[in-house]
């Protein structure tokens, strides 16, 4: 494979896993497996969530393109390309635990972005934490931040729908 072929697949997968979690997000998290994002929503003084499991997952899916790729495993029936999309996946796993959980949620260091599209992630994500429960909500995606006003007014549309529970401190 060229240099360009593995850096395309690279980023083809980092995108790939942001469909991924805003799938995932949206479905599971906020459906059947609420019980281990829950905490993630509500205020509590731990180091650690119960949420911070669904990384596990994210962990098992990069090593098991790992060893789909590897040689030393599966001799000549190895699929090299995986080792590239086992990177793409731990990849957007750094890319997530710096951001998300340092950037956003000051996890890890203090510091606010003043503008710019790292403010804009900031922000968006902040509205997906308006709602109270699993119920209703916005930007359940990651890397592609939707502009803040037109959150706001999704959801303000969906408190008067009576979808979501939206805390007053939002603003929507």
């Amino acid at each position: 494979m060229s240099v360009f072929a593995i850096l395309l697949l690279i980023a083809a997968s980092v995108l790939f896993m942001e469909c991924v979690a805003w799938f995932s997000h949206k479905y599971i998290m906020h459906g059947f497996a609420w019980s281990w994002h829950r905490d993630h929503h509500e205020p509590h003084d731990n180091t650690l969530e119960k949420n911070d499991l669904f990384g596990i997952f994210g962990a098992v899916f990069s090593l098991s393109m790992f060893g789909i790729g590897s040689p030393v495993l599966l001799g000549e029936s190895a699929w090299i390309p995986a080792n590239w999309i086992g990177i793409g996946i731990m990849l957007y796993g750094v890319i997530y635990t710096l951001i998300h959980d340092g950037l956003v949620h000051q996890r890890y260091f203090k510091w606010v972005p003043k503008s710019g599209y790292a403010k804009r992630l900031v922000q968006s994500h902040k509205l997906h934490h308006a709602t109270i429960g699993k119920e209703g909500g916005v930007s359940f995606g990651f890397l592609f931040a939707r502009d803040p006003a037109k959150l706001k007014a999704e959801l303000k549309r969906q408190r008067e729908a009576g979808i979501a529970v939206v805390r007053e401190s939002a603003g929507a």
